[in-house]
């Protein structure tokens, strides 16, 4: 395959990418914009899931390269677990705004307040309790397909996911259900009640993402990059210190240059060390990594091989 776009020597992913880089990314975002169309054209009422994360902002860059200078063929659902990055939230907001498109927020809190999932507490984790979150959205608007922007190198259990992965009518995996998708047909058909989750990323790797975030030059939260923040060290992981993280007995508060490799709830998200203020500069630092975003910052994804799968069963991301 040869590309057609028109490559500079000063375009940000020449300059860090290898060679033949670019007809793989090529290759990728053909194949993730046909998921997309795919999704809209089988089902009914599909949603696109928004993190506010890198990954999330892919998906918004795929989605105007599959349907523009049309609408979206779907809105956009942020499941809010009430515990999120500041700058998250600033990002999410303006850039739906940026697009025109229709933000529809699913809030943990409101689950919480419905008597549905119990309260973890101020300093307590809600990343698991976004599951619930999300089930009562996709009854409420009868969502038939979730696309989301999960990747199979991110833990085991999602190494198991089909590009389209069906849920039953409680909304829940079984990873020996799901249907084959040999030479890259898929289908689907769901029955009443059933929807499926898309995952148009799935063959890519995070190097990949932010590869093509260089090549679009894709903005992103500012977590994303180096910057100074006071932290406290717990469980080996650097937690921001926040109105939901604060220091206990033994804990002291430094002030570190860090930056985020994934976002979600501010209680388990951990930050890295590091100096890398430019994507260029990223590019090079997840290229010399060896442990996955999630398995070196997310508390619920560390301790537990089974933890990821378990939630999964359940209806989580």
């Amino acid at each position: 395959m040869t590309s057609t776009l028109d490559r500079t020597d000063s375009d940000p992913a020449g300059s860090v990418a290898e060679a033949g880089t670019v007809e793989h990314l090529d290759l990728l975002e053909a194949h993730a914009v046909f998921v997309m169309r795919e999704v809209a054209a089988e089902c009914e009422r599909p949603a696109l899931l928004f993190s506010g994360g890198k990954d999330s902002a892919v998906l918004l860059r795929l989605a105007e390269k599959a349907f523009r200078p049309g609408r979206f063929p779907f809105p956009i659902v942020h499941i809010d677990t009430g515990h999120n990055f500041p700058e998250v939230l600033e990002f999410r907001d303006r850039r739906v705004a940026e697009l025109g498109e229709r933000l529809e927020v699913a809030s943990v809190q409101a689950a919480i307040d419905a008597g549905l999932v119990a309260d973890p507490g101020p300093g307590g984790s809600r990343n698991r309790l976004q599951t619930t979150a999300l089930l009562e959205a996709i009854r409420g608007h009868r969502f038939d397909a979730c696309i989301g922007g999960a990747r199979r190198d991110e833990d085991k259990a999602r190494a198991k996911e089909r590009i389209l992965s069906f849920r039953d009518t409680f909304g829940q995996w079984d990873p020996k259900r799901q249907r084959p998708e040999l030479w890259q047909l898929y289908s689907g058909t769901v029955a009443d009640g059933e929807h499926l989750r898309a995952f148009p990323l799935s063959d890519w790797t995070e190097l990949d993402v932010w590869q093509y975030i260089a090549r679009e030059r894709i903005e992103l939260p500012s977590i994303y990059y180096a910057h100074r923040r006071a932290v406290v060290e717990r469980d080996g992981m650097l937690l921001a210190v926040s109105d939901w993280v604060r220091p206990t007995e033994g804990e002291a508060v430094t002030d570190q240059t860090v930056r985020f490799r994934t976002v979600g709830d501010a209680t388990c998200t951990g930050a890295v060390r590091s100096t890398a203020t430019t994507v260029e500069q990223i590019v090079a630092e997840v290229a010399a990594s060896r442990v996955s975003e999630r398995g070196a910052t997310r508390a619920d994804d560390r301790f537990s091989e089974t933890a990821m799968e378990d939630r999964k069963r359940e209806g989580y991301f």
